[in-house]
């Protein structure tokens, strides 16, 4: 039977007072009843064991440039078993949030978006990065959406997926507990509010069951479900399959584009790859063409990915000490110290090999149901956290960007407050109250080790081999999956095959964004490219807006990265410098905002000391001194931001109702889309970018540290 409903969850209201002050926020609202009259629930075409529930979200909810795009939010229900042969005996409820491209939508590519951790949900990447539209305050305890300039919905249809079961919006059974947003754990059945707490800290709310035995644990059951969920949505959305036709009445291939980030360097290479083997079972008659779709992959773009400790394990140190930004985070002593630690005996290089040796015999699967093997991969990771990477904490500088302290007010975590309110959970259908990361998953993939195993490297030589575009995208201020490491993993995959040994040779090539700008540079041969993103941090499209947005497209147009011009990709290189040398000078570290929701990584020890005692003022999710510190928005937000429901006064075209999947995509001509072609380098070769923060990362290493230090950096 389909998952149970939703129980009755708190409601609360925030008052805090200071002198005469009272200040009214948003709070932890209950989610609506998710298979109430406006949300519609099919069956897959190609499969009936998957159920979709699924509904339009009303405009203004995210806004987008035209409110003729269509937008769907909803879950891809699996019941128990689906994932037979591996042990899955509960549901999986996969969220999703889907938005057509701004223009001829209906021809227009389709991009998978999912976000790393493990643990971390994908909404991260729609309302930080990439996504049609960003969280603003509108006024005191309201919020609203704007249209987002270089979303890439400008040139891509694109679906947001909160993945592994239980991230984000995702559940496995809906389960009443209480959010504790001090250390931000969750307890079951609600509990009082601990002592020494002010009650507004501790949160009751619907949740998934945070049992980690319902969800994946490896990277591996992850593309199991992940290729199951694409089956129900590409199935039930035929408009927006790439390969179909209305009037063919065969099932024909899709070709799509997976963009993963950060852990997502885990899930990419291997996610493709199990599609791959599924096509070939398809092919081969082990799995019913005509109950299957066939999920070709056309690009994959990883972002500011950690793929493999085993060749990215040694550059931690050295970036730490000799970077583009003069920073000294670890001394030469330091440097050296950890370096030791990862080549010496016994140290993380050899920990990691014998932990692949292990699953290479002992669980070759990637099930991660062999506790010896779990065991050997998880001392490997442990070893790796406290020994190479951890002595960088001891700076006081952000993991996510060198040239920030901690901690650090970027991105802003406005969309965190936006998604626990009544009003936007109603709009989009949702189970369960939002949490940006689940603690639970990321244990579950720390205690198997799953950061370790990796076979990626391998995998992208595969996926190359079979005409999939493969893009490597770092920016140049990330600590914690740095460009330097993910360069040699753009030459180990080259390694993959004699084929791309004119790799090497490819000098670095100015990346032009526009007719001033130069945003990065960039290596490719053929299908295989790496960039280096000028000023980016961990979440580069958040930093770089245009810069991520002008490489995403012409990773998917198949153009080269440099000047986003037509060529023949089977002879392509870049001509340039044998290395990527630009230097810059890092900006001041920017003043941290304390957000209620996002303690931990947000708010100094003098903040969290004054939440405890009760101080200050929150307002808006903030934490002030005093209320007059808040600052309304400018009067431009009141007419370029909607909210569910409304429109943005600035908006007069009238929006498409579209209740059914079968609705044809829409057509639209004339707005702001496309990616700029260059024709030469500008003369000014770098302009630099504003001063910009922390940005979301690897719950699973972080886990680990703690695990391991004690330390409190958890998300």
């Amino acid at each position: 039977m389909p998952p149970q409903r939703p129980q009755t969850a708190i409601q609360y209201i925030l008052i805090l007072n200071l002198l005469f002050s009272c200040i009214v926020i948003l709070g932890q609202s209950p989610p609506r009843n998710f298979l109430a009259a406006d949300v519609n629930t099919i069956r897959s075409p190609v499969d009936q064991d998957i159920l979709i529930h699924f509904k339009s979200p009303p405009v203004g909810t995210c806004t987008t440039y035209s409110p003729t795009q269509k937008q769907y939010t909803g879950y891809i229900v699996l019941p128990p078993h689906k994932l037979a042969p591996i042990q899955q005996n509960y549901y999986v409820n996969t969220f999703f949030w889907f938005i057509e491209a701004r223009t001829n939508a209906s021809s227009a590519p389709l991009t998978i978006f999912v976000n790393g951790g493990p643990g971390s949900s994908s909404m991260v990447g729609l309302f930080q990065e990439a996504g049609p539209c960003e969280v603003v305050e509108i006024a005191q305890g309201k919020f609203g959406t704007q249209f987002r300039q270089w979303g890439w919905d400008r040139s891509s249809n694109i679906i947001f997926v909160d993945q592994p079961n239980q991230v984000g919006f995702s559940f496995d059974k809906l389960t009443n507990g209480s959010l504790n947003l001090l250390d931000s754990t969750v307890e079951f059945p609600p509990s009082g509010v601990p002592a020494g707490q002010p009650d507004y800290t501790q949160l009751d709310g619907t949740f998934s069951s945070n049992n980690g035995n319902s969800s994946a644990n490896t990277t591996e059951i992850a593309a199991h479900a992940m290729w199951h969920m694409l089956q129900g949505f590409l199935a039930s959305f035929p408009q927006y399959n790439p390969a179909f036709t209305r009037n063919n009445t065969q099932i024909g291939p899709v070709g799509i584009n997976l963009f993963t980030e950060s852990y997502g360097g885990k899930y990419g290479p291997l996610f493709a790859a199990h599609f791959e083997s599924q096509n070939a079972l398809r092919r081969s008659g082990k799995l019913p063409r005509n109950k299957t779709l066939e999920i070709r992959l056309a690009s994959l773009g990883i972002m500011q990915g950690c793929l493999d400790d085993a060749i990215q394990g040694r550059f931690y140190p050295i970036f730490a000490n000799n970077n583009t930004y003069g920073i000294k985070a670890l001394s030469l002593a330091d440097q050296q110290n950890a370096a030791s630690s990862y080549l010496g005996p016994n140290g993380c290089q050899q920990q990691i090999q014998s932990c692949r040796n292990a699953v290479a015999s002992r669980d070759s699967d990637n099930e991660g149901d062999v506790a010896s093997v779990n065991q050997l991969c998880k001392n490997a990771q442990d070893s790796c956290s406290r020994t190479v990477i951890a002595p960088y904490l001891t700076s006081g500088r952000s993991i996510y960007d060198i040239t920030q302290k901690i901690p650090s007010p970027f991105p802003p975590s406005t969309y965190l407050e936006y998604l626990n309110t009544a009003e936007l959970q109603s709009a989009i259908g949702v189970a369960v109250n939002y949490t940006e990361s689940n603690s639970a998953i990321a244990n579950a993939f720390l205690q198997t080790g799953d950061q370790q195993r990796g076979d990626q490297i391998s995998q992208l030589g595969y996926l190359l081999s079979l005409g999939v575009r493969v893009a490597l995208i770092y920016g140049d201020r990330d600590y914690i999956c740095n460009w330097l490491g993910g360069e040699a993993v753009s030459f180990a995959v080259a390694a993959q095959s004699p084929a791309y040994s004119p790799f090497y040779s490819a000098g670095y090539a100015s990346i032009v964004i526009n007719s001033t700008y130069v945003g990065g540079m960039v290596r490719q041969y053929g299908n295989l490219s790496f960039s280096r993103i000028y000023d980016a941090g961990h979440l580069v499209p958040a930093y770089q807006p245009e810069t991520a947005f002008t490489v995403f497209s012409r990773v998917i147009l198949g153009t080269d990265l440099s000047f986003g011009q037509s060529v023949d990709l089977s002879t392509y290189q870049t001509n340039g410098t044998a290395n990527a040398t630009y230097t810059s000078k890092a900006p001041a570290s920017a003043k941290p905002t304390c957000w209620i929701r996002n303690i931990n990584d947000t708010c100094t020890d003098e903040q969290r000391e004054k939440i405890v005692k009760g101080e200050g003022v929150i307002v808006n999710g903030v934490l002030y001194d005093k209320a007059s510190d808040w600052q309304p928005p400018g009067s431009s937000v009141s007419v370029e931001a909607g909210y569910p429901g409304s429109m943005p006064p600035a908006m007069t075209a009238a929006p498409l109702e579209s209740s059914s999947p079968d609705d044809a995509a829409t057509t639209t001509v004339n707005v702001p889309t496309g990616v700029y072609v260059a024709t030469a380098t500008p003369s000014t070769s770098h302009n630099g970018s504003p001063s910009r923060g922390v940005a979301w990362g690897l719950n699973v290493l972080l886990c680990s540290l703690a695990m391991t230090m004690g330390t409190t950096y958890l998300w």
